[in-house]
């Protein structure tokens, strides 16, 4: 096992993002997604070490746009079908954040690796 130097934020989807979504393509009624069918595919951000709770709300509300945009893409690649507005206030209704102070990682074999994130990273990830 190895500490990573870092805290983590899980970003699970609310309701109201997954109406959205089920809005993209409309269907009829047993084929619309379910909170729990989005909230399997959560993402984990590795952020910088928060040791206060008012550190971690600073962070959150400095990123946030960079945070949403990348989960609305991981849904919709075309940004004319995203909310006209991506401010503050979607953030909060789309989404749920949960803080880790600690990051351990359980892999002793495969060394880390570093990506940039990118549109088709999320695409791949999305078909596997």
């Amino acid at each position: 096992m190895k500490l990573l130097n870092r805290s983590a934020l899980s970003v699970r989807p609310t309701q109201a993002f997954v109406d959205w979504i089920n809005a993209l393509e409309p269907t009829m009624g047993d084929d619309d997604l379910t909170l729990d069918d989005v909230e399997r595919e959560s993402t984990i951000y590795l952020i910088p070490e928060m040791d206060t709770p008012e550190a971690l709300h600073a962070f959150v509300r400095e990123r946030f746009v960079d945070i949403l945009e990348t989960e609305l893409r991981a849904w919709e690649e075309d940004e004319r079908q995203w909310p006209e507005t991506l401010d503050w206030p979607l953030f909060e209704a789309f989404l749920r954040v949960e803080h880790s102070y600690l990051a351990i990682d359980l892999d002793d074999e495969t060394a880390l690796e570093i990506s940039e994130v990118d549109d088709a990273l999320l695409l791949d990830s999305d078909e596997a």
